[in-house]
């Protein structure tokens, strides 16, 4: 019990640690406005590198947190599916060949982001194909493209010698909170990094009321707010793999203000849930989706019960809510991050600000 409170003392820490605001918190290079100079960060997410929808639902958030953190001073490289592969979760593929293919049109607005780094803010989609990827060719999964990354496409690609020193995946196109975070490729991609050791932070953002567009201002607010918080763990050593965070951003595009960091659990219940219909008395089912707080939605599925759940803070509050995620699922069996326990405990005791 002990060990499992200083592990949620930890956490509530590393909250705190990233909601100062980052000029405040400059890097080792000493420039306020570069708080991550010489970070080296990848990039993946399931939404895929194309940004063409008019939804904003296939990866423009990517663009805007690549953006936000160059414009702290990171070097970012971006591998990420060629196609969307939202609901994939931490699925990989055990065979076959894989294609890294960089991308050189970038989209409007966002080609001169990272030129002044040393890997200019590379972006690659990866397939599943011997040839170039086309427009219909398969995707590799959000696991997979972490994984290419990690054991050597970074350094063929992008010259890496070294691993990265961050992982972020995202920002996904809705919330990833309650039973949803199973299935989701943003929350999988960062578990795939810290099961190869290297500190990872999964970033998903809410649509609009229509739940079918997300504005671009919630992305770049989300990852403004992430460029921040990475630079006030990075000031305090607190970069860990011993556990991935996951970060839901509010909706903001009606100006309505995004509530402070709350430290949550992952939610007991749905917010989407997956829906069989059977047509007729046939062998076929209709896949859909059901929607929490629709007329027909199951309450089964849909009542909460844990008064922190993320889905509660972020849906319900407007928070923008923070959870720890971890490779090791043995029930009851917390991870031990005692070192960095010991760390963040005396920042928490003497430093960190609160909300």
């Amino acid at each position: 019990m002990r060990k499992h409170l200083a592990l949620v003392t930890a956490a509530a820490a590393l909250v705190a640690a990233g909601a100062t605001a980052y000029a405040a918190t400059p890097g080792p290079a000493g420039a306020a406005d570069k708080p991550l100079a010489g970070l080296r960060i990848l990039i993946s997410n399931d939404d895929s590198m194309q940004a063409a929808k008019t939804s904003n639902s296939d990866g423009l958030g990517l663009y805007e947190l690549r953006r936000a953190m160059c414009a702290a001073g990171a070097d970012v490289v971006v591998m990420a599916p060629w196609q969307v592969q939202s609901g994939k979760g931490t699925a990989v593929t055990n065979g076959g060949v894989v294609t890294a293919q960089r991308r050189t049109d970038l989209p409007a607005g966002y080609e001169g982001d990272c030129s002044g780094a040393p890997a200019q803010g590379a972006v690659f989609g990866v397939c599943l194909s011997a040839g170039p990827c086309g427009k219909d060719t398969p995707s590799a999964t959000p696991a997979d493209t972490v994984k290419l990354a990690l054991r050597g496409g970074l350094r063929a690609k992008a010259g890496w010698k070294e691993a990265p020193n961050l992982v972020l995946t995202g920002i996904n196109s809705g919330p990833n909170v309650s039973a949803s975070v199973n299935d989701s490729g943003t929350v999988g991609a960062a578990v795939a990094a810290i099961d190869q050791g290297v500190p990872a932070i999964a970033f998903s953002s809410s649509g609009d009321d229509s739940a079918v567009y997300f504005p671009r201002g919630n992305y770049r607010a989300g990852a403004e707010f992430g460029a921040r918080l990475v630079a006030g763990l990075r000031a305090r050593s607190l970069l860990t793999p011993d556990f991935a965070l996951k970060v839901d951003y509010p909706d903001v595009s009606a100006g309505q203000r995004a509530e402070s960091p709350v430290w949550t659990r992952v939610g007991d219940a749905a917010v989407v849930y997956h829906a069989f219909e059977q047509r007729g008395t046939g062998d076929q089912f209709d896949i859909a989706l059901g929607l929490c707080g629709q007329e027909d939605s199951d309450p089964d599925e849909c009542t909460e019960g844990r008064a922190d759940a993320d889905s509660t803070w972020l849906l319900d509050k407007g928070h923008v809510t923070v959870a720890p995620i971890t490779w090791d699922r043995t029930y009851g069996t917390p991870v031990d991050a005692r070192r960095t326990l010991n760390r963040v405990e005396q920042y928490v005791r003497h430093e960190a600000p609160r909300p």
